[in-house]
């Protein structure tokens, strides 16, 4: 079994855990009294270690965010609500509010079929989960007041998905991006909106100091200038698929130009091509 080696303090009382499945990034904020989790794992074996390595730092009740809607950071949101000491508060953008209440079921029967030929282990416990949607809503910016210290929730406009959340801890200079921003592999598209999501990563970098830790969803922490270098890639994959479309260029020929590995790439450019098309 993958098991978290535990939380790595990235700024004061401000700890991030990376999970081995997925590479995926938990950040825990602890104020005074009062604690909070940022994004929740995939299973619920996964979010019971989870909580166990919440509870070696904090007993204080936990208030829940979900930086979007998929599996790796929110499958876990009903064991650490229950385990949360606290009414079970999840906050989350509206739209992946949406997608989770809405097409919940749905989505975790797409992602059992697409992973139990890879991992059926994974599989078998997305299958197991019962989704728990967030019960708390953010439609541009919200704050949350954690013992004493305003956390701040952004919606910054669509990238990754369309309800990705940026999570900021004015008072650490730390910035949770979600998979806005990745760290461990290239950015994923299978639910983006590649020609938006280069202004919204403008947008987080324009919240950046020098000094600001950014969270990424997935591998180590960054900073500014990682933030910046992504941000240029993300503009130059908007203006291949812009200027592919309007040349009549098939998605083949636009993905051969794009440096990311072909599957990703196409998937990139059919994205593209739908949100010029108006499919999505």
């Amino acid at each position: 079994m993958n098991t978290p080696t535990g939380f790595a303090e990235v700024a004061p009382n401000v700890h991030v855990l990376r999970y081995p499945v997925l590479d995926v990034n938990v950040t825990l904020v602890v104020g005074d009294g009062a604690a909070l989790v940022v994004d929740t794992l995939s299973t619920d074996a996964q979010a019971g270690q989870l909580l166990d390595a919440v509870r070696r730092i904090t007993r204080a009740p936990l208030r829940i965010v979900n930086t979007h809607h998929h599996f790796d950071h929110c499958f876990g949101n009903a064991v650490l609500a229950d385990g949360s000491g606290a009414d079970g508060e999840i906050w989350a953008a509206e739209d992946a509010a949406r997608l989770l209440r809405e097409q919940g079921k749905l989505l975790q029967q797409r992602w059992y079929d697409q992973w139990a030929p890879i991992d059926f282990a994974l599989a078998e416990g997305l299958a197991a989960v019962t989704i728990r949607p967030p019960n708390r809503t953010v439609h541009l910016e919200s704050t949350v007041d954690v013992g004493g210290r305003p956390v701040v929730l952004l919606h910054l406009g669509r990238g990754h998905t369309a309800g990705d959340l940026v999570v900021g801890v004015p008072d650490a200079d730390v910035l949770i991006a979600g998979d806005l921003i990745e760290q461990s592999g290239a950015p994923t598209f299978e639910d983006a909106y590649p020609l938006e999501w280069p202004q919204t990563a403008a947008a987080l970098l324009r919240l950046c100091t020098p000094a600001t830790a950014v969270v990424p969803g997935h591998g180590a922490v960054v900073d500014r200038e990682f933030v910046r270098a992504q941000h240029r890639e993300l503009t130059a994959l908007e203006w291949l698929i812009r200027d592919g479309h309007a040349d009549g260029a098939l998605v083949t020929e636009v993905a051969a130009q794009v440096a990311l590995d072909p599957q990703t790439a196409i998937i990139a450019v059919n994205r593209g091509y739908a949100e010029l098309s108006g499919q999505v």
